[in-house]
């Protein structure tokens, strides 16, 4: 969100906090699949099944002593262009953000083929860093990447958030599936750990073929995969050697 500049007036905060506070319950209505965002308001918010998909970097923090900024710079314009590329694929993508060296999105999935849609942008993203590191060695980068994915389903509330009046505002995702998928790609893609983390719900609604490719974990109640887009890697196996 970009600022603009506006006097703040403690007298008006106070109302605006009143207001907020007291509205009504019933302006937050069930639905079958997350709004587009201009069905929003100040007002009021949704509640729906969704899913979400988190990718983060492992060992961030150390990749600042590997690389001075530009390089630094370059590495995490293509990952993350990619990333949002990936994420953008689906008419179902509700939302996509950046965070740091971190990119997640919200997918609408009212149906089972849906949750697998999100699966198969998790091992695209997998794929997609695979070929990233070729790419990184061909141009002299000596420390590949290796990144965690998260994938959860479950209920949200889509509330948009912000100052009223000022056109400055987004729209906020409320409850576990967010935060739970951020969690698993933490895990993910640690050593002796798959890059792509799943909760038991998301794996619970995945086809039969997908659920196959998954491993239970039963330290952190979770099932992980290492698998990749078999175009993808066919494409690296070719034209990367």
């Amino acid at each position: 969100m970009d600022s603009n500049y506006k006097p703040y007036d403690h007298i008006a905060s106070a109302s605006r906090i009143k207001d907020y506070l007291t509205s009504a319950q019933n302006s937050y209505e069930e639905a079958s699949a997350l709004p587009n965002r201009d069905k929003l308001t100040f007002t009021n918010g949704f509640y729906a099944n969704c899913s979400a998909i988190f990718v983060d970097i492992r060992s961030s923090s150390q990749l600042p002593g590997q690389y001075k900024r530009p390089r630094l710079a370059r590495i995490y314009r293509a990952y993350l262009s990619e990333l949002v590329a990936i994420f953008n694929d689906s008419p179902f993508t509700r939302e996509i953000n950046i965070a740091g060296d971190a990119a997640w999105a919200v997918v609408n999935t009212p149906s089972k083929p849906n949750i697998d849609a999100v699966f198969a942008m998790g091992y695209k993203a997998n794929s997609m860093v695979k070929l990233m590191n070729h790419y990184m060695v061909k141009a002299g980068y000596g420390t590949p990447i290796k990144i965690g994915v998260g994938m959860s389903y479950g209920r949200a509330l889509m509330v948009k958030a912000g100052y009223n009046g000022s056109g400055i505002n987004d729209v906020v995702y409320m409850g576990d599936v967010v935060n739970e998928a951020a969690k698993l790609a933490n895990y993910g893609g640690q050593p002796f750990i798959p890059p792509l983390v799943l909760s038991e719900d998301f794996h619970f609604n995945l086809n039969s073929d997908n659920q196959g490719f998954c491993q239970y974990d039963r330290n952190r109640e979770c099932y992980t995969a290492d698998v990749v887009d078999s175009a993808m890697e066919a494409w690296r196996q070719a034209n990367c050697t």
